[in-house]
C-alpha cells in the first residue's frame, strides 16, 4: 500500500541506494572537489535532526598543511597504541591491524573536524537522563554527511583514532568542548563493494535478525 506521503519510486530507489552504498573510505586519489560540492555536503550536516534541537554539532575545515601534519601524526601514535592494546590479546591481531589502511588524513582532498561544542550543560531537554544525546545529534549530521558525499560521488571516512585532548590542543578548541571525528572527504577511484573491514577479512557483518527482538530483550521477532 503507497503511503499518502511516500516519495516516488524512482526517488525511493535513490535514496535506498545512496543508504546501500555509503562506505567509509580510506583511499582517495586527491583530486580538486568543488566548493559548492562541499558547501552541499555541509548543508546535509545542518539539517539533521537534533535533540531539542541544540544543533551541537560543529564542524571546522583544516586548509593549514602544517595542522593537517599534526593530526596526521596524531593518528598514527593512536595507531600504534591500538595495535599495541589488541596485541595483548594477539600478537596476529597486531599486526593484522597494523597491515589496515585506517585514515586518509594526507590523501584526501578535505579534512573536516567534527566536534561538540562547549557549554552543551545549558541544553536540559532531552538530555537530563540521556546528556549523550547531543552526541547522538552529531552523529546524525555525520551520516548526512556521508549519504550527500555518496550521492556527489565523493568519499568520505570517519578517523575515531585519536586522543582528543591531543586535538583540541593542536585545534585551540575550548576546554569543555570535545572533537568526535576526523572526516576525511574528497574523490576517489572507485569505492569499496562491501565494508573495507569485510574486504580486509578484519570483520563480518551480522544479520539484521540477529539485532531485532520483541516485547523485552532477546526475544526475536
Amino acid at each position: 500500500m503507497t503511503q499518502k506521503h511516500s516519495f516516488t519510486d524512482v526517488e525511493k530507489q535513490a535514496v535506498y541506494r545512496a543508504i546501500a552504498e555509503r562506505r567509509d573510505m580510506r583511499h582517495f586519489n586527491g583530486e580538486p572537489m568543488a566548493e559548492e560540492t562541499l558547501r552541499k555536503i555541509l548543508v546535509a550536516a545542518h539539517q539533521a535532526p537534533s535533540v531539542g534541537l541544540m544543533q551541537p554539532w560543529r564542524f571546522m575545515r583544516i586548509t593549514d598543511g602544517e595542522i593537517r601534519q599534526q593530526l596526521h601524526q596524531a593518528v598514527d601514535r593512536e595507531r600504534i597504541n591500538t595495535g599495541q592494546a589488541l596485541g595483548q590479546a594477539s600478537s596476529q591481531k597486531k599486526q593484522d591491524f597494523l597491515q589496515l589502511k585506517v585514515e586518509g588524513v594526507l590523501q584526501c582532498t578535505e579534512v573536516l573536524i567534527a566536534a561538540l561544542p562547549d557549554k552543551r550543560e545549558q541544553f536540559i531537554f532531552g538530555r537530563r537522563t540521556l546528556p549523550e544525546m547531543d552526541l547522538a545529534s552529531l552523529s546524525c549530521a555525520i551520516q548526512n554527511m556521508w549519504l550527500a558525499a555518496r550521492v556527489e560521488g565523493i568519499g568520505m571516512g570517519w578517523v575515531s583514532i585519536f586522543d582528543p585532548e591531543e586535538l583540541k590542543s593542536i585545534l585551540n578548541m575550548p576546554a569543555d568542548s570535545h572533537p568526535v571525528a576526523i572526516l576525511c572527504l574528497g574523490p576517489v577511484d572507485q569505492f569499496y563493494q562491501r565494508p573495507m573491514l569485510v574486504e580486509e577479512n578484519w570483520a563480518e557483518e551480522r544479520p539484521l535478525d540477529s539485532m531485532l527482538s520483541e516485547n523485552g530483550w532477546g526475544e526475536q521477532f
